[in-house]
């Protein structure tokens, strides 16, 4: 990894290496990529060592963009159980990194919200991964926010012959 290069943090979306920073915390020095994300002016300092456990990569190529709006414009998902069982699995969904799994989490939400209010936590969520998923896109399209944000609300409100839900039981 080096400066200039556009990565996914997974949970907190798309941003640039732009730098690489010696600290000390607790007594030791380490080095640190300073990344900067593209959606709300936020800097993060992530460990050179623990680039692999953090599960960082890189932003996905134009070619995927089709796979991406298959989802946004599928067949949504709804999950049966408590609310926190749902919160859970859902924030499991986003933390895998996979910008399918977060397109389909911004989706699933994204129409429950329109159908019927959500809680907030769920609320919350539906937020965090179109904001994780606009981040990414944002470089792929390389386009401003408020086109990428355009085109992923056009295709979650595609209709769909079969307007159904697809449920899922844990």
């Amino acid at each position: 990894m080096k400066i200039g290069d556009r990565i996914v943090y997974p949970m907190h979306g798309a941003g640039e290496v732009v730098g690489v920073e010696e600290n000390e915390v607790g007594g030791v020095t380490s080095s640190y990529y300073i990344l900067s994300l593209s959606m709300g002016n936020l800097k993060l300092m992530l460990p050179v060592d623990k680039i692999e456990e953090i599960g960082l990569r890189d932003i996905i190529d134009k070619s995927q963009i089709p796979a991406v709006e298959k989802v946004l414009s599928g067949r949504a998902e709804r999950m049966l159980g408590s609310w926190n069982k749902r919160y859970h699995a859902t924030v499991d969904r986003m933390k895998t990194g996979d910008i399918l799994e977060v397109a389909a989490v911004a989706r699933n939400l994204s129409r429950q919200h329109k159908k019927r209010k959500i809680s907030s936590g769920e609320r919350r969520l539906m937020e965090l991964a179109r904001q994780i998923l606009i981040s990414e896109l944002v470089y792929v399209f390389d386009k401003p926010p408020e086109d990428v944000i355009t085109w992923v609300d056009n295709c979650i409100d595609k209709k769909l012959d079969d307007e159904d839900e697809i449920i899922l039981e844990d």
